[in-house]
Parts: C-alpha cells; sequence; structure tokens
C-alpha cells in the first residue's frame, strides 16, 4: 500500500473533526450522517493502492463517465483508516479488504460496514529471497508471518496446506501461532502485513498479501514458493459501505462497473494471475 504519509494525516485530522459534528448532530442531519446519495456528488472510495485504488482507476479513466458516475478514489496504506473513514462518513465506500477481516473489524470495533459486490481475489503467498523451493526451508529457519488475526490464520493455513508445520484440528482461518501442534523446527516472526515485504531480506521466508507483494515487485503467480488456490476461496475483496448505504445509486453503478466485462479483463491483463477477478463475465 504505498499512498503518501499526507493522506493519512490528512484524513486522520478530519476523523476528528467528523467526530465532532457527529456529536452535536442527528440523524437527519447530513454532518451526522456524512454520506448521502446525491448522484451530482463524486462517490469517494477509500482504497489500497494496489491493485484496489488501481482498478477504481481504471474504472474512472474509462468508464464512469458514460455510466454517469463522478469518481474520486483515496488511498490508504493501513486496514483501519479505511473503515473508519467509511463508519465516519468521511468518504462514502471502501475497497480494499476481504470478509473475515471486515467480521473482525466489525466485532471489535462495533463498525457497521456491510459488503456490497466481490470483485477480486489477491492469492496470499510464501517469498524468499533465500530459498529456491519448499523442501529447502530447513528446522531453525524463520518464516514471517502477518500478525493480524485474519491474515495470520490465513498464512498459518497456507503453511499447513503446504505441509510446513501441523495445526490443531478444526481451528480454521483463525489459527493463531500457540495452535501450531509441530513447528517442525522453524521459527515464526509476526509483523504488520505492510512491513512483512521489507523484512524478506531479514528471513529465511515469508507470508506476504497478495497487494503487499505486487506493491514490492514480486510476481505472485511466478515468485511465490507456494499460493493459495483460488476455487473456493473466502478472501474475495469487495465494495464495502456503511449499512444503510448500500442503496445510494452512485454505489450501485460502481458495484455493476466493477463486475463488468472491462474489469475482468483490465485484471487479466495487468496482473496476469497474481490478481483474480472474483466474479463471472456480466450477463
Amino acid at each position: 500500500m504505498r499512498s503518501n504519509i499526507k493522506t493519512i494525516a490528512a484524513f486522520t485530522g478530519v476523523t476528528a473533526l467528523a467526530l465532532g459534528l457527529t456529536a452535536c448532530g442527528t440523524a437527519s442531519d447530513p454532518a451526522a450522517s456524512g454520506s448521502g446519495d446525491d448522484a451530482s456528488k463524486p462517490l469517494v472510495v477509500a482504497a489500497s493502492p494496489t491493485p484496489h485504488a488501481d482498478i477504481l482507476t481504471y474504472v474512472k479513466d474509462n468508464l464512469a463517465e458514460k455510466a454517469g458516475l463522478k469518481l474520486e478514489v483515496k488511498e490508504f496504506t493501513d486496514y483501519v483508516l479505511p473503515n473508519t473513514a467509511t463508519q465516519d462518513g468521511q468518504v462514502d465506500a471502501n475497497y480494499f479488504q476481504h470478509k473475515p477481516y471486515l467480521d473482525d473489524f466489525n466485532k471489535k470495533n462495533k463498525t457497521t460496514i456491510v459488503p456490497v459486490v466481490d470483485v477480486h481475489l489477491e492469492p496470499l503467498g510464501l517469498y524468499s529471497q533465500k530459498l529456491k523451493s519448499l523442501k529447502d526451508l530447513k528446522p531453525g529457519q524463520t518464516v514471517a508471518v502477518p500478525n493480524d488475526t485474519t491474515n495470520e490464520g490465513r498464512a498459518l493455513k497456507l503453511l499447513a496446506d503446504n505441509g510446513l508445520i501441523t495445526l490443531k484440528a478444526g481451528v480454521g482461518a483463525d489459527a493463531e501461532l500457540s495452535d501450531i501442534t509441530d513447528k517442525k523446527g522453524l521459527e515464526f516472526k509476526e509483523l504488520e502485513a505492510a512491513t512483512v515485504p521489507r523484512a524478506l531480506s531479514d528471513v529465511d521466508a515469508a507470508v506476504i498479501n497478495g497487494n503487499y507483494a505486487i506493491e514490492a515487485k514480486l510476481t505472485p503467480a511466478k515468485d511465490a514458493l507456494a499460493l493459495e488456490k483460488s476455487e473456493g476461496n473466502p478472501y474475495a475483496n469487495f465494495l464495502a459501505v456503511k449499512a444503510g448505504n448500500e442503496d445510494d445509486p452512485r454505489v450501485k453503478k460502481l458495484a455493476g462497473l466493477l463486475n463488468s466485462p472491462e474489469v475482468k479483463k483490465y485484471i487479466e491483463d495487468t496482473y496476469q494471475g497474481s490478481v483474480v477477478a472474483a466474479f463471472g463475465p456480466a450477463k
């Protein structure tokens, strides 16, 4: 997520202001709700830079005007501010996350963000600058994994599926390091997901989210020692809004464009299997 710090700082400042307005407003006050369905206003969408903002920018430059949609894209480099900004009404929607992450976020933060439409999948992968294959990973070596709840479980499942560790039966996507029953001699380093690619040279291998791998100039389909399967994968990334805003005409227009044949082709041509469309051709 390569958004500049100014964007984050600006939105952090706006957060404080929005909270103040909410405290003074009512449910019918636009200042309190922070979001409207005026089709003449731009739809402001918070997004991770790659591939989310890239896909939105393609829609903005090639499809939005013809559809009568004004689209504004705001890039964020973390996994918290896009949801808080959507909840507070600083932005109208966001596009950066999958359902297990959103479910966990809503539960912990008492937010009411809901999915609108699936767009793409970024297969999680295991990478190394020191090893050529999985069989080269030996006892005593260190593997970095994301430290947030859903992505750590996802990373451990990838390692278990490839025989590198053994997990307790039935732990599923919520697995933690304490759920490993056999580390097979491996050591683990927990890091914030966005920082894992920068630590790749300091560890023997690392499990990296697809968007961060692409930003680090890695090609998941070619460079990963192990890669998640796309079929049946529950981690599709989607357009999301605060509950109650699903019927905003601008949101519906963007949802349709994000599931269009043009966007599917853009994803296939641009990412060559490193990002996979999570929808079929529009009917």
